[in-house]
């Protein structure tokens, strides 16, 4: 057996989908980003039955109600994990049994965009089931365990994000509600609205784009939406760009988005800083000596 070298060439013609998070706040039009995708090729995974937004909207859809259903359809998309034992949730069982119940997978090759609305909602499911789960109680008592319950539940999200990542010709994008809070010091901070704490700190380290969804206020111009999509902002938001293709601010239009983030490469000196700011008066400021005599 040859040793399996994926060539330079063969990794540039791979066709790779995006795998992305968008957050913002409720009523700020995350569902209605539909529109602006093909709606013959998007599969619509509708977990809030909240599609009142996107009323005559003509594309497909699947409705989980429970998180069995969630990882079902997640291996029924992603494909099996060889990585894993037969009696696994993703392993090639597992994804044998899903395919006897949903059919042919080759029913899934017309889609190139999973939307899955929202991640908020994939959490409370997830945490239902967690609470019923032998995890979920003492060994010693028998009485409910919250954080056997929160533990299992954080496994479980971190397995279906993942395995949804490893997808690699689809584009899945998840959405979900942000929260907006004061710290200790006055200041605001924005997380995402997913139980357990597990998820939401391991979430970008799994996807390429995290986009805030935002409402966008410059002096004392009208507010806009807008998509913040760089981890340096000046508001705050949680972003992060993968691709190295977005600007700090986009439209919020996710179709262009992603032919934007497909767009030819910029070389890795144009879009990779590597030299120190220079320092700025401020960072070395003037003192005065016990003589009279300025010092930097």
């Amino acid at each position: 057996m040859n040793l399996p070298i994926i060539s330079a060439d063969e990794r540039l013609k791979e066709t790779r989908g995006i795998k992305g998070v968008i957050f913002g706040k409720s009523g700020i039009g995350k569902t209605s980003l539909l529109w602006t995708l093909n709606s013959s090729t998007a599969l619509f995974m509708d977990l809030e039955a909240g599609d009142l937004a996107i009323e005559g909207w003509p594309g497909d859809a699947i409705r989980p109600r429970t998180w069995q259903e969630c990882r079902d359809f997640a291996v029924f998309i992603g494909g099996p994990n060889p990585a894993l034992r037969e009696d696994q949730v993703y392993s090639q069982a597992h994804y044998d049994a899903v395919c006897e119940q949903f059919g042919d997978p080759s029913a899934l090759d017309k889609y190139e965009t999973v939307f899955i609305d929202s991640i908020t909602v994939a959490g409370r499911l997830c945490f239902q089931w967690a609470k019923g789960q032998p995890q979920a109680f003492s060994d010693r008592t028998g009485k409910p365990d919250m954080r056997g319950a929160y533990g299992l539940h954080g496994q479980e999200m971190i397995a279906w994000l993942t395995h949804l990542q490893h997808t690699r010709q689809k584009n899945i994008w998840f959405v979900g509600i942000l929260n907006e809070k004061l710290d200790d010091f006055n200041r605001k901070v924005f997380t995402p609205q997913i139980d357990g704490s597990k998820t939401g700190n391991e979430l970008p380290g799994i996807v390429d784009e995290v986009i805030a969804m935002a409402e966008i206020t410059e002096g004392d111009g009208e507010p806009y939406r807008a998509f913040v999509c760089q981890t340096l902002n000046p508001y705050g938001f949680p972003a992060k760009d993968r691709s190295g293709r977005l600007d700090v601010i986009e439209e919020p239009h996710l179709g262009r988005l992603m032919e934007k983030i497909s767009g030819p490469v910029k070389p890795a000196n144009e879009r990779l800083e590597f030299s120190r700011p220079q320092p700025s008066a401020a960072d070395n400021p003037t003192t005065i000596d016990d003589e009279g005599a300025q010092q930097s």
